[in-house]
């Protein structure tokens, strides 16, 4: 695919086993110019999720740059999740060194400057709390128009996995979301719905590092390490929540979408940080979000296998 076809595109997230995948999906495609990553505080610290985001970048050749964003929400404290990511925001195997140093700019200030000299509208794929958008936002209004949309992973219309109610990426900075969700800008939201559908299972990990190439022994890897706190909880394999909000850019096909209403709750006791749904149209307001709610399985963890066959593959 030539550049000038390919989708502009800028990575915000806080890697983070999924959020890393995500990108090696991200770069494996061919449909994306990446232009920028941004980090943010979330599953780790903003100095652990910037020195992770370079490690991965080095690993699949991304070679885009790189700038730290907000280590913190924008009203709240920085809650992290090193019971599922480890101590190092991506505990698992050994990594690369970067060999790249961040961006003199602020996360803010380079995808405003991305927007700026873009010719066409930008995709933001954002895999972490939405501090960072919301930021760009509230900083540069004049720059909405420039963003196509953004496809995140938050949420979850039935259920939280933070709180009953809350999922994580969202009760990390739900003002940041609240933002966002009523700029008007077009938003694809990959929740739990799907995402805790989109499982690859122990002989999907067997069938990505058969591939024999050093990403999918990586990913199989982390895939294994994300695994071993779901299996502690019950699940049949690792849900790859970040993927989606990429693999859904690239293949609507795979996956069931509904519009809906959808706000976030910012102060409630027991609901802050969850999305509400307006499923059944009561609202009489128009949809503003494209919620993704299923996903073939299958067909999903096959996608994953293709993609990363990028990367090389060991002869038969």
């Amino acid at each position: 695919m030539s550049a000038n076809k390919r989708i502009p595109l800028i990575l915000d997230g806080d890697p983070g086993h999924d959020d890393a995948i995500a990108w090696v999906l991200a770069q494996a495609s061919g449909a994306f110019d990446i232009r920028a990553v941004t980090t943010v505080g979330g599953n780790s610290t903003l100095e652990k999720t910037s020195y992770n985001a370079r490690r991965v970048c080095t690993l699949i050749g991304l070679d885009a740059p790189v700038a730290a964003g907000r280590p913190c929400p924008l009203v709240t404290d920085l809650e992290i999740a090193p019971n599922i990511h480890g101590e190092s925001g991506l505990d698992g195997p050994e990594l690369p060194e970067p060999t790249m140093e961040l961006s003199s700019l602020s996360a803010v200030e380079l995808m405003a400057k991305v927007l700026r000299e873009s010719d066409q509208p930008v995709t933001i794929v954002s895999t972490g709390p939405l501090s960072n958008t919301a930021a760009l936002l509230a900083a540069h209004p004049e720059l909405k128009s420039k963003i196509e949309r953004i496809s995140l992973m938050g949420g979850g219309i039935a259920y939280g996995n933070w709180t009953p109610a809350a999922e994580f990426n969202i009760l990390v900075d739900p003002e940041a979301a609240k933002c966002v969700f009523s700029s008007g800008i077009p938003l694809i939201m990959s929740g739990l719905d799907v995402t805790e559908k989109a499982l690859v299972l122990p002989w999907d990990f067997e069938r990505i590092r058969a591939l024999g190439n050093p990403v999918s022994s990586i990913v199989a890897q982390w895939l294994e390490f994300f695994y071993t706190f779901h299996r502690s909880i019950g699940y049949e394999g690792a849900p790859m929540h970040d993927p989606c909000a990429v693999a859904v850019l690239l293949h609507p096909e795979l996956f069931t979408i509904k519009d809906m209403y959808v706000e976030i709750e910012t102060c409630g006791e027991y609901c802050k940080g969850t999305t509400v749904a307006d499923t059944l149209g009561l609202s009489g307001k128009k949809p503003n979000v494209s919620c993704v709610m299923d996903v073939d399985r299958e067909a999903f963890a096959d996608y994953l296998v293709e993609s990363i066959k990028f990367y090389g593959e060991a002869e038969r």
